[in-house]
């Protein structure tokens, strides 16, 4: 494992740079990397001011890849998003004008407010990796990651997400309110960050995390130890997300629909980069817990008896992993 240190220890210092300027958000900071590392997308879902834009915003700073904010509204449209072509008069040609899709980070800000046709667009650049404008079809670059946020609290020219687009993203982290004393630190980090400002002497403390780190790392990853017992139990909680019969009436009453292969994969993923982090070559079952709820949060529908009885997904999962053992 020797060979994985450097590595390893690059993501350690982008982790740190990142949770400074992040306070009493550790969860949050610890998700952006896992989805970087395991070649996902993210959706974050919180009330404003709670840090969502502000962390994207510090993991880009520190990565060597181009990064575009894209802020969603009722009125985009789908070539706002993905470019369009271009008639050029001089060669009486047709020329195609790349949209902000093309980055390689997107901060997709208030993605509930878009509308189907831009959701539709969207939809196939994080799963094909690609764009397709009239007949042609422009792949996007090797490094490509949406991290998308969403406002819970107006619901008001919002356009709920489809299932289909859900599934995209790996993991859906809801960000919650930081505690007393992480809001005196967010107080005096302002007020410092404020005078740094205004003093033009003082320098930046960042990273640049190459595009090659980050593949490397993504390959180190995949090559962890994974137990076939803790494969089983991967599957055996996805399946009690399909079959909530055969685990408990409780869930069999709540549950109309279960996650989909994806949710396997998004466990397991980022199960695989959460050991790699914490300097492990292989992944254990207290990982696969870790990210369960963030990996199927968003995969599972509750019915209509469930949802008028104020029941969440998280619980559906919490019950889920309570009920079934361990490896």
């Amino acid at each position: 494992m020797k060979n994985n240190e450097p590595c390893r220890e690059t993501f350690t210092q982008l982790y740190r740079n990142v949770e400074q300027q992040i306070i009493g958000q550790p969860s949050l900071v610890q998700r952006l990397l896992l989805t970087l590392l395991c070649d996902g997308h993210l959706l974050l879902e919180g009330a404003p001011g709670l840090a969502k834009t502000r962390a994207i915003k510090a993991l880009a700073n520190n990565l060597e890849a181009n990064f575009h904010r894209i802020q969603f509204t009722p009125d985009l449209l789908p070539a706002d998003l993905t470019g369009s072509d271009v008639f050029r008069p001089e060669s009486g040609n047709f020329t195609f004008n790349k949209g902000p899709i093309f980055h390689n980070v997107i901060l997709a800000d208030e993605i509930n407010r878009a509308p189907a046709k831009v959701q539709s667009a969207l939809l196939e650049a994080m799963e094909e990796r690609q764009v397709t404008v009239g007949a042609a079809s422009y792949p996007l670059p090797p490094l490509f990651m949406v991290m998308a946020t969403q406002n819970p609290i107006e619901q008001e020219g919002t356009y709920p997400l489809p299932e289909a687009q859900l599934d995209r993203f790996l993991l859906h982290v809801r960000v919650d309110y930081p505690d007393k004393n992480a809001s005196r630190e967010i107080l005096q980090l302002v007020r410092r960050e404020a005078l740094n400002t205004l003093d033009k002497t003082v320098k930046k403390t960042s990273i640049q995390v190459t595009q090659k780190q980050i593949f490397t790392a993504r390959q180190e990853i995949m090559q962890l130890h994974l137990a076939e017992a803790v494969e089983e139990y991967i599957v055996e909680i996805v399946e009690a997300t399909r079959h909530p019969s055969n685990y408990g009436q409780e869930l069999a009453s709540w549950i109309r629909w279960g996650a989909s292969p994806r949710g396997a994969i998004a466990i397991e993923r980022a199960a695989r980069a959460t050991a790699w982090l914490a300097e492990r070559d292989f992944v254990t079952p207290e990982d696969v817990q870790k990210v369960a709820p963030d990996a199927l949060r968003h995969r599972i529908l509750l019915n209509y008896e469930a949802e008028a009885d104020g029941i969440t997904s998280q619980q559906c999962i919490d019950e889920i992993l309570v009920s079934l053992p361990a490896p």
